[in-house]
């Protein structure tokens, strides 16, 4: 993979680099399927007033391109991997949000759910033990999806010297840090070459997580999340 124009080794940075942009990524996805998983839920079991605040704060950062307000929200707070990380993370809890609300609307219409209640079970304890182990799946199945798209947008705020500085070897980094050496295509190729590979290895590991977690009811996890986003687009 030859050096760069510091005779450092390329291939050395790369796994280096991994260090820093899969870890960081994983974080984001993390953060972000925690909070809207948890805004989700709240929103999908309670409705009402609760719904729709919850829904409106989603519908607003909808309102603009992902990559445009993370890079505006990482400008206000400085440039650095841990202000992207939170950017990116405010951007990204919206869309977990949305497919828990439908997942947890339509496992509320159940007759188990119904049953708890009727037994006296506090809200609480219905979104923990029957509605949480049965929406937990696509969850997982989503944030391994989502992966991916973590990836390039912390490598594209990183190429727009937003996330990692120098002399970190962040992928994002060594793409934008190569674009200027036009006799040495390799420095911006094979970092991008990284990322593409690592995006496409999680959405295959998220295809696999989805066989995997197949319900008797004979449909996927995926196909439940496609179910949901229908179910929220009819929604809006």
């Amino acid at each position: 993979m030859g050096t760069d124009e510091l005779g450092r080794d390329v291939l050395s940075r790369l796994i280096h680099g991994s260090r820093i942009t899969l870890p960081y990524a994983s974080a984001v996805v993390l953060i972000s399927a925690t909070i809207g998983a948890l805004l989700g839920g709240v929103a999908g079991y309670f409705g009402g007033v609760v719904e729709g605040a919850i829904m409106r704060l989603a519908d607003l950062i909808f309102a603009f391109p992902a990559i445009v307000l993370a890079m505006a929200v990482t400008a206000a707070l400085g440039p650095g991997l841990l202000h992207a990380l939170e950017a990116l993370a405010i951007v990204s809890w919206p869309t977990y949000a949305r497919i828990t609300r439908s997942l947890v609307i339509t496992a509320i219409q159940s007759e188990y759910v119904a049953v708890a209640r009727l037994l006296g079970a506090s809200s609480l304890l219905v979104l923990a033990r029957d509605v949480a182990p049965n929406i937990v799946g696509p969850i997982i199945v989503l944030a391994t999806l989502g992966m991916g798209h973590a990836l390039l947008l912390l490598a594209s705020l990183s190429f727009l010297g937003l996330g990692a500085q120098p002399p970190n070897a962040e992928w994002g980094l060594m793409v934008s840090s190569g674009i200027v050496a036009f006799n040495k295509p390799w420095l911006s190729v094979f970092p991008g070459v990284a990322i593409f590979s690592a995006a496409v290895a999680f959405n295959l590991i998220g295809d696999g997580i989805s066989d995997a977690l197949n319900r008797t009811s004979g449909r996927s996890a995926s196909t439940r999340i496609e179910a949901a986003t229908v179910t929220e687009a009819a929604a809006h």
